[in-house]
């Protein structure tokens, strides 16, 4: 797909999707230069929050992939964030807007950040307008790819909100939101991680290598589309759960449900939906860097393999001394061991390719893979209703 002419992609409406998920590592180089030049603003305005409140709540919230920026980053900066100024939560907009008087805490200073490819869902923009009238003390930041959606626009002259834009190729014109999504989860990371300058950019040096390894690797994965399979389960553990959660969405948006998908932790498989395994289930299991949360991996690798039931089972990751797989691995090359978090941006980079070539093994279109127009880019049909206190 990716050697392919534009031509030769669009014949089978498939060149906005393959574009996008080629260009990530340049979107990624740019994330970093967007960063860059953003930072000095950043790190004021989160300056005078903490100076004023100490410590704050932050809420990562979205809807569908944009939701799924936030479970992954969360766990890794739990960890890996300032938790002296933070407490990391994510929450889902869909949530939020059902009960937000669930989420949402009237006396707790918090900063809200939401992800956004369009800023136009109505779940997002409702989302704004609760918080604003439960939390008395609300801060907000708009990560997103659309400087003229509503949630950018509203905060351009809100001096308690901050706009941070991601690269404009990353406003994905796709049905399914590739670069959207890992650009989203970078910037996020290069905000709130604690890693000093040099390393995060020695980070993204790594990730950009990794995922052009994707590109250039296109014949591997497509042997392994090959196979005989009409289900997929990805599993992972703490961010990389997270992942597991998007590339598991990205099977079903592009085929269309054609493909049945599953997604859960490494340990949370086996106690009963690892049911769903039977004879015609891929299963990838995205491994941690961690050596600890590593072994869990490589138990549910080993025991499904043992099992011998499913066609394909195959751990996703670089490999570590005396931690591997002794089955089928997609392994990436990189001169250290990457944070999970990072290692998630060339690991949703395989994921994707893997949803686009059984989209188009499943003769589907992945530009637009839904037949009945039902599903859409940007969610149609939603009824906000009027909360009151």
């Amino acid at each position: 797909m990716f050697s392919k002419t534009d031509e030769e992609l669009e014949q089978i409406s498939a060149k906005i999707t393959t574009r996008e998920i080629q260009q990530q590592p340049d979107l990624w180089q740019e994330t970093w230069s967007i960063y860059q030049e953003k930072k000095a603003e950043i790190q004021a305005f989160l300056s005078k929050i903490n100076q004023k409140w100490g410590k704050v709540r932050v809420i990562f919230t979205g809807a569908g992939t944009s939701a799924y920026v936030g479970n992954m980053v969360m766990p890794y900066l739990q960890r890996h964030g300032d938790r002296t100024k933070y407490n990391f939560e994510a929450i889902d907009t869909t949530k939020i807007v059902s009960t937000p008087q669930d989420y949402l805490e009237k006396d707790t200073p918090t900063i809200l950040v939401s992800f956004a490819r369009s800023g136009d869902s109505p779940e997002s923009v409702a989302t704004v307008e609760l918080a604003k009238k439960l939390v008395k003390n609300l801060y907000q930041i708009a990560i997103t790819c659309a400087p003229e959606g509503q949630l950018a626009k509203d905060l351009e002259h809100d001096p308690s909100g901050l706009v941070v834009l991601t690269p404009a190729k990353s406003l994905d014109q796709g049905f399914a939101m590739t670069g959207s999504f890992s650009c989203m989860s970078l910037t996020a990371l290069l905000i709130f991680d604690t890693l000093d300058n040099q390393c995060k950019e020695k980070i993204i040096g790594e990730i950009v290598q990794m995922g052009q390894s994707v590109v250039d690797r296109e014949a591997e994965i497509q042997a392994i589309v090959d196979t005989n399979f009409d289900r997929i389960t990805y599993v992972g553990s703490g961010a990389l759960g997270g992942l597991a959660e998007e590339t598991r969405l990205k099977i079903l948006e592009l085929t269309a449900g054609e493909v049945a998908a599953l997604f859960d932790t490494s340990m949370g498989l086996r106690h009963g939906p690892k049911s769903f395994l039977d004879k015609k289930t891929i299963v990838f299991d995205y491994v941690s860097n961690d050596s600890y949360t590593r072994q869990y991996d490589l138990d549910i690798l080993n025991e499904i393999k043992g099992d011998q039931i499913v066609p394909l089972v195959m751990a996703v990751g670089q490999e570590k001394e005396g931690q591997n797989f002794a089955g089928k691995s997609f392994i990436f090359k990189a001169d250290e061991l990457l944070p999970d978090a990072y290692l998630a941006l060339p690991d949703v980079m395989f994921g994707q390719t893997v949803a686009l070539l059984t989209s188009v093994k499943v003769n589907n279109k992945p530009d637009t893979p839904s037949p009945t127009g039902t599903v859409n880019r940007v969610v149609k049909g939603v009824t906000i209703h009027k909360f009151n206190e």
